[in-house]
């Protein structure tokens, strides 16, 4: 449900509240007397760029009140970057999420560390920041995944610390037709082991202890399980490779095959897992949704589609980025110095058929 007048009318106070000496802008009109919309790259290609007009445009009132023309962009390009609107606290960047009137959800069924620093506002994933992480779509694994995700540079980085996008459209598109054929047909499957000694235990990444809870999650899930003795958990979960998004009908690459097969950890760290695990219980892995392993050179041509397709720009401070996450992907790119990106996701949408 978006903001109501009330509502509109308190994110305009709070604004000239806080910037002092300028005139509160009523948000009427069409979106064009308030803010510009431009691109990073003359080929006008994702993402779409939204600033201010006047430096008392308010992002969260202008965001309730032009919600129907965000959503259009959103499907047209599939990330809307809002630059330049004053944005400067984890405060700032909540009320901008709630100005969108799109409910938010919880991190469940996570593999990587962050932590909730808001009502179901998170840090983005804090994960060694000499590493690269690869571009993926949000829980695209889970049951029901979000429609929405939004990001925040709250601290911009040093150096580097870019959060590269890609369009899953463009994607689907470069990649070979018979391994698409393939993966159309017999789907992909992600194994994860918990309790092992390496990533999360399974009740930080279920949100929960209690096992006959967490089993009956499993059931409405479609994740297979198994007790593996003591704590020890391995689930197995089969998804479509492939999506059809739900507004704009069109065909994405939607899944994390690249993202957790075997053969994207490094080679020494590889080795190590091979032989501290066994391939049996390796923290992940994915493969064909029939339990065949997935050949490298597949993995290495997927990949390929990714980084022809990547997007990267600077973060600046005050930067909210608005994403599609069925049409989008994100990473992470590695930094030095200080860098602080908030995050939240919302808007569920599940399987259907």
């Amino acid at each position: 449900m978006e903001p109501n007048e009330m509502d509109v009318a308190e994110l305009k106070k709070s604004w000239a509240t806080r910037r002092k000496g300028a005139r509160p802008q009523a948000i009427s009109g069409s979106q064009e007397d308030w803010v510009g919309t431009g691109f990073l790259w003359a080929d006008g290609e994702l993402p779409l760029i939204v600033e201010p007009k006047l430096r008392s445009v308010d992002l969260p009132a202008w965001l309730a009140s032009n919600m129907p023309w965000v959503e259009s962009r959103l499907e047209r390009y599939g990330g809307i970057l809002f630059r330049g609107f004053g944005l400067s606290s984890q405060a700032d960047f909540e009320r901008a999420v709630a100005a969108t009137g799109i409910e938010l959800m919880n991190y469940v069924e996570g593999a990587t560390p962050r932590t909730e620093i808001g009502q179901k506002v998170y840090t983005s994933t804090e994960y060694p920041s000499a590493e690269t992480i690869f571009p993926h779509n949000e829980l695209c694994y889970v049951a029901t995944w979000p429609m929405k995700i939004w990001f925040f540079c709250l601290v911009e980085p040093q150096d580097r610390g870019e959060t590269p996008i890609v369009d899953m459209r463009r994607v689907l598109r470069r990649i070979d037709p018979q391994i698409v054929e393939e993966f159309r047909r017999k789907g992909w499957m992600l194994v994860r082991n918990f309790g092992d000694g390496f990533g999360p235990t399974w009740q930080h990444s279920y949100r929960e202890h209690d096992r006959e809870v967490l089993e009956a999650y499993f059931r409405n899930a479609d994740i297979q399980f198994e007790w593996k003795g003591g704590d020890r958990l391995r689930t197995r979960q089969v998804r479509p490779a492939i999506a059809r998004h739900p507004q704009t009908g069109e065909e994405v690459w939607f899944n994390h095959v690249v993202f957790w097969h075997v053969s994207e950890l490094k080679p020494d760290i590889r080795e190590a897992f091979l032989a501290e695990f066994g391939e049996q219980d390796l923290p992940y892995n994915t493969y064909f949704g029939d339990g065949t392993p997935i050949d490298k050179e597949v993995i290495a041509q997927i990949r390929n589609a990714y980084n022809d397709e990547l997007v990267a720009f600077p973060w600046r401070q005050g930067d909210f980025l608005f994403l599609d996450n069925m049409l989008v992907a994100h990473g992470r790119r590695p930094f030095t110095g200080p860098r602080r990106i908030l995050t939240a996701m919302g808007q569920s949408e599940s399987r259907r058929g």
